[in-house]
């Protein structure tokens, strides 16, 4: 019988069943594995690998659908990756909106509220009630990626009752009623001014690199709060501690880096108004987040068994 290898963490007894039954359903046994050896063995005949180890397609010469179980794909794309390279690559980009867009909130109503400082206070046994705060009511909110992590962060915030919300993507195809407006990259010297509270949500690619640097970065009101929930790597994470120890910007929350785990000897750690969560807005320890991915790969596995395209289909070129 034709093989289904399943590597993934965190799946529930009933995760494990809806996928069994929907193998049986189309002709394929599900395997599942709770290790990497075990799942590297299993990988060398496996037709379809629902995983979010980049190990697996280099060790299966006859996979046909690799089913990434993260968003973003950057190890899936390396040269030789997969052993066969003409397999397709899916991802699970709609899976953690809700999960990341939750954390979005927490950690812009933590920076607007003087949360961090407020600990200092109460972890020093002190007692004090006026530090001055900011609200999402009436801000300039700018989100630069207009995806689902993009959509939901908007759907939320907007019962705030911002001023503005802009989305900038890479086209300036509109992204919805969501926004007020959408741009292009083009555009995004001109909005940078006129931000109060940068999201950044892009994936990973050469377009994305670095798209945060030193002078973009200064072009935020000194008074401008910045999040990054995308990829470390699109921000100068340098320039941003240099203009941030020298007083520009209100705050800012980072939970992706340029290498991570970040190093203990980072000066990120010690940067002012800086809030630093463990890449964790995006991971699979929600349980609605696994329930989706699964609920994905059905879909698609359906799809796939009836020779429809894939929704959930990776563009090798624009890598997502």
């Amino acid at each position: 019988m034709k093989k289904i290898l399943v590597y993934t963490p965190r799946l529930t007894g009933e995760n494990r069943r809806d996928i069994e039954k929907a193998a049986e359903c189309h002709g394929y046994s599900a395997v599942f594995c709770d290790g990497i050896d075990a799942a590297t063995v299993e990988a060398a005949d496996a037709e379809i690998i629902l995983s979010a180890d980049p190990r697996l397609p280099g060790a299966a010469p006859e996979l046909k659908w690799m089913c990434c179980a993260f968003a973003g794909v950057e190890p899936f794309l390396a040269p030789g990756a997969f052993a066969n390279s003409k397999a397709l690559l899916t991802n699970a980009s709609g899976a953690y909106g809700v999960t990341i867009a939750e954390h979005v909130v927490m950690v812009a109503l933590e920076l607007m509220r003087r949360q961090m400082d407020y600990n200092r206070v109460v972890a020093a046994r002190a007692w004090v009630r006026d530090l001055p705060i900011r609200s999402i009511r009436d801000s300039r909110v700018t989100l630069l990626g207009a995806g689902d992590i993009g959509r939901e962060v908007a759907i939320r915030l907007r019962a705030f009752g911002p001023k503005h919300v802009v989305a900038v993507n890479r086209s300036g195809r509109d992204a919805g009623d969501m926004f007020d407006e959408t741009l292009p990259v083009s555009a995004l010297d001109g909005v940078l001014p006129e931000t109060d509270l940068l999201v950044m949500s892009l994936p990973g690619t050469p377009e994305s690199r670095g798209i945060m640097d030193g002078q973009r970065l200064a072009l935020l009101p000194k008074s401008a709060f910045l999040i990054n929930v995308g990829r470390g790597s699109a921000i100068d994470e340098a320039a941003l501690v240099g203009l941030m120890t020298g007083g520009h910007l209100a705050g800012a929350a980072l939970d992706v880096f340029g290498v991570e785990p970040l190093p203990v000897d980072s000066p990120m750690w010690d940067c002012p108004r800086l809030l630093i969560t463990t890449h964790v807005a995006g991971n699979m320890t929600l349980g609605y987040t696994v329930d989706r991915i699964v609920a994905m790969f059905i879909e698609d596995l359906g799809n796939y068994c009836a020779g429809r395209p894939l929704a959930h289909l990776v563009d090798r070129e624009k890598g997502y």
